[in-house]
C-alpha cells in the first residue's frame, strides 16, 4: 500500500496525509459493516472524514462518488464479498460441528 501509485499521489497533495488515514479508516469501515466498499455520506464522521478528504480521494482515485455515498475502488478485486464470507462461516462451522461430534465418540 504505500508504493501503490495513487496513495503517493495523494501524499504529495496538501492534507493528503490526514486523507490517506482516512483511506485507511474507509476500508476498516467497510470491512466491519460488510458492506462490500461502499459506505453512505453519513458514515464520515465514523472514519474521521472531512467533505475535503472525500474529494482528494475521489480525486485521486482511490474512492468512486456513487449516489449517497462512494464506493472503495477496487474493493472487490481484493476482498471477498459479504456472501463468500458467509459460505465460508458456514463451511467452517459445519467442519468445528463435525469435530466435536468426533471427539463425543
Amino acid at each position: 500500500m504505500p508504493r501503490n501509485h495513487k496513495i503517493l499521489a495523494l501524499l504529495e497533495t496538501r492534507g493528503g496525509k490526514e486523507s490517506a488515514f482516512v483511506y485507511v479508516c474507509s476500508l476498516s469501515y467497510c470491512g466491519e459493516q460488510g458492506l462490500e466498499g461502499f459506505f453512505p455520506k453519513t458514515a464520515l464522521p465514523f472514519i474521521h472524514a472531512k467533505p475535503v478528504d472525500a474529494k482528494r480521494l475521489t480525486d485521486v482515485g482511490l474512492w468512486i462518488e456513487q449516489p449517497g455515498g462512494w464506493m472503495v475502488n477496487g474493493w472487490t478485486d481484493y476482498q471477498p464479498t459479504d456472501q463468500q464470507n458467509k459460505l465460508r462461516s458456514e463451511k467452517a462451522r459445519k467442519a468445528a460441528a463435525a469435530r466435536w461430534e468426533k471427539a463425543k465418540t
